[in-house]
């Protein structure tokens, strides 16, 4: 699937924090797989608008490397508290910035350090819910 077909949908509060997080001017960054890029081109919507099953930060998301077939499990999380044993990754990695604003369903395409690889979302399930289910 194209990137086009995909749009990055990010919440309010999760927009406010990546755009500080990266510190950049988001109008001159037009490098593709980048955080900074992703931000870019986001729809944002209010906090309580954000669809079901969307990648945020705190998000539990399970993906497949369609490649492997392989199914990895992680957390997204903000640099301080990314935990590679709790398999929280920060929001700064290559993977996290790939699933960021994505929904369960979507196939990305991103390049990370060993290459150009394709994930499939399996399954997203929000901080809210996470709370819920606790």
């Amino acid at each position: 699937m194209s990137k086009e077909k995909n749009p990055v949908l990010l919440c309010e509060e999760d927009f406010r924090l990546l755009k500080q997080l990266v510190g950049i001017s988001l109008v001159n960054d037009n490098e593709e797989m980048t955080l900074a890029y992703e931000l870019s081109r986001a729809i944002v919507v209010k906090d309580n608008a954000l669809p079901p099953h969307t990648v945020r930060l705190n998000s539990k998301v399970r993906v497949q490397d369609q490649a492997s077939k392989k199914n990895i499990d992680l957390t997204i999380v903000m640099p301080p508290h990314a935990d590679i044993k709790q398999r929280k990754i920060s929001i700064l990695t290559p993977m996290a910035a790939a699933l960021i604003g994505f929904r369960k369903g979507d196939e990305i395409e991103w390049k990370m350090p060993s290459g150009l690889k394709k994930y499939k979302i399996l399954e997203v399930t929000s901080p809210v819910q996470a709370e819920q289910e606790a």
